[in-house]
Parts: structure tokens; C-alpha cells; sequence
């Protein structure tokens, strides 16, 4: 990868985490369609992703969110030596914070959203936990590795609008979401809070984030004629 240390084997670490991060996150995104596909019964419109943990094809919903954060983990090796500066690491934190609370979401199933808080599973409550450190460090992490990577980096300027438009993707679904759940539903989420869009662009804002950094590591790392 450009400015990376040219030891072969630092790269070759870079490229196979940056691989790992393709795929595993284009592979998240193919069990998500197929969710859908499969439980036609959860109105995308109002009915968060987690849900799709619940009942027959939970365990889809669950391998979704471990790739996704193995697809994190992978990234932060991907881009180590390219995000040289304390913005950049801690963006790296940040996406290692992500990746814990994707796990947690995928080791304890959701309840359903129109559970009232005094009737929250234990594991339900997990799930929520593992939202609230996951779903703000997204697009923290984003912002600062994608600073980190196209500030002064001239091997990332051909590609620099790719990574912001999704940040923006994300942060505009984050403002959503948090306006929807806190505002406009003020905790009580139902089929007239439609919250299943901003959650599902978020995701896959994040999703397509991962994957357009990945991509243009592994271009960076071939070499030149």
C-alpha cells in the first residue's frame, strides 16, 4: 500500500486484512437481501435489522453480524500503516469499538422493538448494549480513518469522494436514526416511527465504506510498471 513500510511482509498483512474486509463485508450485505427475502414478515420500513435475529433464520442474521465484525477487526489491519496520525488511530479505536458491539449484537439476539423496557430479555438487553457502543462509533471511526487517509495522502486522491460519500451516508442515517428513536418516538418505537430506513442505510453505508476502503488498499498495493 502507498507510504507503507515497504517490508513484504507488512504489506502482505495489509492486503490480506484488506481482502478479509471486502468480502466479509460484501458477504454481510448478501445475507441482509437475503433476510429480507426470507422474513417478509418484518416491514423494512419500521422493523430494525437486528430483528431479523429473532425466530427461524436468526443464526443468518447473526453469522451477518460476526462477518461484519471480523470485516472491522480486518480493516484496522488493512489500514495500520496507512493511517499515520493520532487522528487516524484513534479512528482505528473507534472501529475496534464497532466491531465489539457488532459481536455482542450477534451473540445476544434483539426483542422485538415494541418491547417496553421493563419487559427486556437479559438478552435483549445485551443486544442494546452492544448498539450503544457499535452504532456511535461507526461513523466516528469512519470520519477520522477517512481524515486520516485522504488529508495529505496524494495515493488516495483519485478516490477520496468514494469514502465521504458514504460517511456522509451514515452520519445523515445517524442523525435519523436519533431523531426518529428519541424525538419523534421518544423510546416507543411502532409501525408509525419508520426507523427500518435510516437503520438499513447506516448499515449499509458502513458496509460499502469498508469495502471502497479495502478495495483501494488492495489497487495501492499492486505494483507499478
Amino acid at each position: 500500500m502507498a507510504n507503507a513500510p515497504t517490508d513484504r511482509s507488512t504489506i502482505a498483512i495489509s492486503v490480506t486484512g484488506a481482502r478479509t474486509t471486502f468480502w466479509l463485508a460484501a458477504f454481510f450485505l448478501v445475507l441482509l437481501v437475503v433476510l429480507h427475502i426470507l422474513k417478509p414478515e418484518y416491514d423494512p420500513s419500521w422493523r430494525m435489522i437486528s430483528e431479523y435475529e429473532i425466530g427461524r433464520f436468526g443464526w443468518a442474521m447473526q453469522l451477518a453480524f460476526f462477518s461484519l465484525a471480523i470485516a472491522s477487526l480486518s480493516a484496522i489491519v488493512a489500514v495500520w500503516s496507512e493511517a499515520k496520525s493520532i487522528i487516524g488511530y484513534i479512528g482505528l479505536v473507534f472501529l475496534l469499538i464497532a466491531a465489539a458491539g457488532m459481536t455482542i449484537g450477534g451473540v445476544f439476539p434483539s426483542d422485538p422493538i415494541t418491547t417496553k423496557p421493563d419487559l427486556l430479555s437479559s438478552s435483549g438487553r445485551m443486544h442494546i448494549l452492544g448498539g450503544q457502543l457499535g452504532i456511535p462509533s461507526i461513523p466516528i471511526a469512519m470520519t477520522l480513518i477517512s481524515w486520516a487517509l485522504t488529508r495529505r495522502n496524494l495515493a488516495w486522491a483519485a478516490v477520496r469522494r468514494w469514502p465521504w460519500l458514504m460517511v456522509g451516508l451514515v452520519w445523515l442515517s445517524f442523525v435519523a436514526l436519533v431523531f426518529l428513536a428519541f424525538v419523534v418516538a421518544k423510546g416507543t418505537l411502532g409501525p408509525d416511527v419508520l426507523i427500518g430506513w435510516p437503520n438499513r442505510l447506516f448499515i449499509i453505508g458502513y458496509s460499502l465504506w469498508l469495502m471502497v476502503v479495502a478495495w483501494h488498499g488492495i489497487q495501492l498495493s499492486r505494483p507499478t510498471a
